[in-house]
């Protein structure tokens, strides 16, 4: 997934005291940053020039310097790893003479939060060609900024759903709750729901000014206002304040909510034009034609050994079909971020309601399908609060020309998972083989509109003519594979009993038991009409 390209300098500017900070780096901050990498210590270390690598787990200066020097030699940005951060006389030797600079992230964030955010900053790449305007995400950070300024004071844009679309500068500035908000990129469920206790969200949704409000408890005081596209509310604007703002702020407050408001509908505009592209272009590298190389340059992802993931949300408590489709694009969207931090040329766009991505891989056949099960349920497990999902993993395939295949392998997987009704749950299509192929049997059997036939068909009339149940029998003994005690003991009945009803079953529809054929035909017919 190609990203748009910022500097450390920028990047710092941004972050900088809040998350990251400089341990060590060589003169300026002017190196161009690509794309965010996490590092895995069980991959052989691939980066694409300009990466900022986030070293998870990696501890001690030796580590570090080694890293530092192989980053080196692939044209890295810098690498970041969690503070404390050891630093002696090599380690700064090795920052010196490789020129890749060395940031320690706090301990209070985590990983997946820092990727997040500096993805954000860094800003998708523009898969529409040259020409087409991909800055939006970073005007809203920019624009955050120059309200801080504006206010001196530190500022978040927040949505509807108070998920934090950006935020400026100085944060370290705020409380806990602030600091948690941009941490977790989303205003904490206790602060909400304090927000709401006091009637703040009322009074700022219905009010076209800013709003001052102080809720005590150690976290200072707000000033806020909606953001608004005319009687549409678009969101909000958050400062976190000493007091109450004297009029000429006030009045600055809220002219920047019309700007940012315009900024959130161009962003909204381009997201969704963007989103339809990516996943036109992604639908086309999945169908594997003529096109597809095309389509995979311009997405800029991999086009050799990869193998598709089919993920799809566990739909069964949702009734508004506008918050299903929502839930689906931010579910596929963090997707995008999670498979494009594990390697930079993996791509995802929802297609339908199942999200599809394409994830490059480099180790061998078998080993590489239990890598991308191990990055799905990676993904499941961080999300799986918010977005209750499973995925089918397909099979690696080494061209574009057979990525079709993969996806065909991960739908079908994905279908199996769905007929379990499980979720949090990620399974590759080798491991489902069997399931699966009995749900596409099932399918023929119904568009062909096949019924019953045979022994069991004869079973089945039986047993609805005189209340009997010989197709459990007949079920109970397959089960226990022919084993009459184990069988006896599942239906609760005694083994004579239960031998005499086999016979009583076998002599009513035919069926020889001693045939493993017949068996097989009998048992095929009860898993697909039960």
């Amino acid at each position: 997934m190609r990203l748009g390209l910022t500097t450390l300098g920028r990047i710092l500017d941004d972050l900088g005291s809040t998350f990251l900070d400089v341990v060590d780096a060589p003169g300026d901050m002017d190196a161009e940053v690509a794309t965010v990498q996490i590092y895995d210590p069980l991959d052989e270390l691939s980066a694409p020039p300009g990466t900022i690598l986030l070293g998870v787990g990696v501890q001690g200066g030796e580590h570090i310097s080694e890293l530092l020097v192989a980053l080196a030699e692939l044209g890295a940005a810098g690498l970041v790893v969690k503070s404390p951060v050891p630093v002696d006389e090599r380690v700064r030797a090795t920052v010196a003479k490789t020129g890749v600079a060395l940031l320690s992230l706090t301990r209070a964030a985590s990983w997946a939060q820092v990727a997040a955010l500096l993805r954000a900053l860094l800003a998708e790449g523009d898969v529409g060609g040259p020409g087409e305007p991909a800055e939006s995400a970073d005007d809203l950070f920019t624009l955050a900024n120059a309200v801080c300024e504006l206010l001196d004071a530190p500022i978040t844009i927040e949505d509807r759903s108070s998920r934090v679309l950006a935020f400026s500068g100085r944060q370290d500035e705020s409380d806990q709750a602030r600091v948690e908000t941009v941490l977790g990129r989303k205003v904490p469920e206790k602060y909400q729901r304090l927000q709401e206790e006091r009637g703040i969200y009322r009074k700022l949704y219905r009010s076209r000014e800013p709003i001052f409000f102080d809720l005590g408890g150690g976290m200072l005081p707000r000033t806020a206002i909606a953001v608004r596209a005319g009687d549409e509310i678009l969101g909000s604007m958050w400062a976190t304040v000493p007091g109450p703002l004297p009029e000429h702020r006030r009045r600055a407050f809220a002219d920047a909510a019309k700007i940012v408001a315009l900024h959130l509908l161009r962003q909204r505009a381009g997201a969704d034009a963007q989103r339809r592209l990516r996943a036109d272009l992604l639908s086309t590298v999945l169908e594997g034609g003529r096109d597809a190389a095309d389509a995979a340059a311009r997405l800029g992802i991999a086009t050799e050994r990869v193998c598709v993931l089919a993920a799809g949300l566990d739909e069964t408590a949702m009734e508004d079909a506008a918050g299903r489709e929502g839930d689906r694009q931010r579910f596929c969207d963090a997707l995008a971020l999670h498979v494009g931090a594990i390697h930079p040329h993996a791509a995802a766009a929802l297609l339908g309601s199942v999200a599809y991505a394409v994830l490059p891989l480099h180790a061998q056949a078998a080993d590489a399908e239990q890598r991308a099960v191990r990055v799905a349920e990676s993904f499941l497990s961080r999300t799986g609060r918010r977005f209750p999902a499973a995925i089918g993993v397909g099979r690696l395939v080494t061209s574009l020309a057979d990525v079709g295949r993969s996806r065909a392998d991960a739908a079908r997987a994905l279908r199996v998972l769905r007929a379990r009704r499980v979720s949090g749950v990620a399974a590759a299509y080798r491991d489902v083989y069997f399931e699966s192929l009995l749900l596409q049997l099932g399918d023929l059997v119904a568009a062909e509109e096949q019924p019953p036939a045979g022994p069991y068909e004869k079973l089945l009339a039986y047993d609805a003519e005189h209340g009997t149940d010989l197709v459990g029998t007949l079920r109970a003994y397959l089960d226990a594979l022919g084993n009459v005690h184990a069988a006896a003991e599942a239906a609760q009945v005694h083994q004579n009993t239960f031998r005499y009803r086999l016979r009583r079953l076998a002599s009513i529809s035919g069926l020889d038991l001693t045939d493993p054929d017949a068996r097989l035909a009998v048992s095929l017919q009860i898993r697909l009409f039960s």
